[in-house]
């Protein structure tokens, strides 16, 4: 291919455009870019934390040993996400199919990398279910702690986001959730139901705010909701936006490779030009985050 430099930057171009738009996965984890493949997020052991001790401010009760203020080592322990796995996307063009096509559809070839790259870092963040706690029917169709899956309708989807945030307040995630805020990833069904409670109980949503819905999110009863079509069966993601951690290698994400004549998988080489572009990842929970984020069992 004559123009292959001048094509690779402009395929790095389109790449960065797609992978740069608001995608779900990097509006609710706390995306980490490391020139590492390990990164180290230490934390402070439950046995290390600060404790308060009540002292009755008399002659008597300062002489006391049990008002005597305790000390305690403050101990870290350390999570390390490792980045350890890769996603490679794909393209080959035949060198005829070059000649023919125009500038514009050639360089198209990028961004058809990143939409694929970005829907493949969706379905990764939304597998990752087992990592979370889970939140389901414990009886009689109220939502709390469990795996037993829910039946969303249009008139219990406000007792799922009433749940997922009590379960956020009960676990002591105030500040969490007053700093990061809550979140819940529906299926497009589920989306609708949301949309039918919302206009039922008088939230008026125009057309912009529908329509961005979909990308940016529509906040509602103290959280923000999106939607996705990337979902695991059966569960949702929902809880305190940023706690899963998304780690990605920065030297390989965003970069186009370009090879020239590729080995064929059967002899020889092919007539023409594959590029591609990886994603090397890893994903992490920490425990002391664990009880903020949560797997909603649906049927």
């Amino acid at each position: 291919m004559a123009n292959t430099i001048i094509y690779q930057a402009v395929w790095e171009n389109k790449l960065a455009q797609r992978l740069d738009k608001p995608q779900n996965w990097k509006e609710v984890n706390d995306v980490v870019y490391s020139d590492s493949q390990t990164y180290n997020f230490p934390l402070i052991a439950t046995s290390g934390e600060p404790a308060v001790a009540t002292l009755t401010n008399t002659a008597a009760g300062r002489s006391t040993l049990s008002n005597v203020i305790p000390f305690v080592d403050v101990t870290e322990t350390n999570q390390t996400l490792s980045i350890i796995t890769a996603e490679i996307d794909s393209v080959y063009l035949d060198y005829a199919d070059q000649a023919q096509s125009n500038y514009a559809k050639l360089a198209e070839m990028g961004d058809l990398l990143g939409k694929k790259m970005g829907e493949r870092a969706e379905t990764i963040s939304l597998a990752n279910h087992a990592a979370w706690t889970n939140i389901g029917d414990v009886g009689a169709g109220v939502v709390g702690l469990g795996s037993t899956a829910l039946t969303l309708s249009a008139s219990n989807v406000d007792d799922v986001i009433r749940g997922v945030r009590e379960q956020i307040f009960a676990a002591n995630g105030f500040d969490l959730y007053a700093k990061n805020g809550g979140f819940i990833i529906w299926r497009p069904a589920d989306w609708t139901l949301v949309e039918q409670f919302m206009q039922a109980n008088g939230f008026m949503m125009a057309d912009k705010a529908l329509k961005d819905g979909a990308e940016l999110g529509v906040d509602y009863m103290g959280m923000r909701h999106y939607v996705s079509t990337s979902h695991a069966a059966g569960h949702l993601m929902a809880g305190v936006r940023k706690v899963q951690k998304f780690g990605i290698l920065s030297s390989t994400y965003g970069k186009i490779r370009v090879n020239e004549m590729p080995a064929s998988s059967t002899a020889g080489s092919l007539s023409g030009t594959q590029i591609h572009t990886r994603m090397d990842y890893g994903l992490l929970v920490p425990t002391n985050l664990l009880p903020t984020i949560f797997d909603v069992n649906v049927t």
